[in-house]
C-alpha cells in the first residue's frame, strides 16, 4: 500500500516533508497498540507559518488550503510513526480541527475539510474518518488552523 499512497502523493504533486520537530514538551506523535495519535499539526509550507484568523483577515478556500497543509504535515508523522512504510498505515481514524476563527465564524466544518478532502483523495475510503471541527480564538504562532489525528495502522 505504501507504494500506492506514495504513488497517488506523486500523482497529486505532494512530496511528504520530513515530519516536524515539536515546539514545546511533547512528543509528535504516540504509538499504542495498533494506534497512532499524532500532536496537532500547525498549517505551513516551505515559506514558513501559515496564518490568519478566519472571520476576519482569512477567506474560507484560504482556510481549506490552511488545513490540506496540516494534513500533509499529519501524514508526515504517521509515516515517521511507521518507520518510514506508508504501507503500515490502514486507516484514519479521527480528527480534531481547531480553526482560528473570530466569534462569529461558523464555518469551521468548511475550513477542516481542506483536510478530510485531501486524505479522502490521497487514502479513499481509507481516508473516511471521525471529525471534529471547533472555533479557537487563538492558536500557536497565530496559524490558521491546527489538527491533530489518529490514524490506525498494522
Amino acid at each position: 500500500m505504501s507504494n500506492a499512497i506514495e504513488s497517488r502523493l506523486a500523482e497529486l504533486g505532494i512530496t511528504l516533508p520530513v515530519a516536524a520537530a515539536p515546539a514545546a514538551n511533547y512528543v509528535p506523535f504516540v504509538v499504542s497498540g495498533n494506534m497512532v495519535f499524532v500532536s496537532g499539526q500547525v498549517s505551513q509550507d516551505a515559506n514558513g507559518l501559515v496564518k490568519g484568523k478566519l472571520g476576519d483577515d482569512m477567506e474560507i478556500e484560504a482556510g481549506a488550503a490552511a488545513a490540506k497543509l496540516c494534513a500533509i504535515g499529519l501524514l508526515a508523522q504517521a509515516k515517521a510513526a511507521c518507520g518510514g512504510d506508508l504501507s503500515k498505515l490502514k486507516r484514519v481514524v479521527k480528527l480534531n480541527g481547531f480553526v482560528n476563527s473570530t466569534g462569529d465564524f461558523t464555518d469551521q466544518p468548511k475550513v477542516v475539510n481542506g483536510a478530510s478532502d485531501f486524505l479522502v483523495e490521497v487514502l479513499g475510503d481509507a481516508g473516511r474518518h471521525a471529525r471534529s471541527a471547533v472555533s479557537a480564538a487563538a492558536l500557536p504562532f497565530g496559524v490558521a488552523v491546527e489538527i491533530e489525528a489518529i490514524f490506525e495502522i498494522a
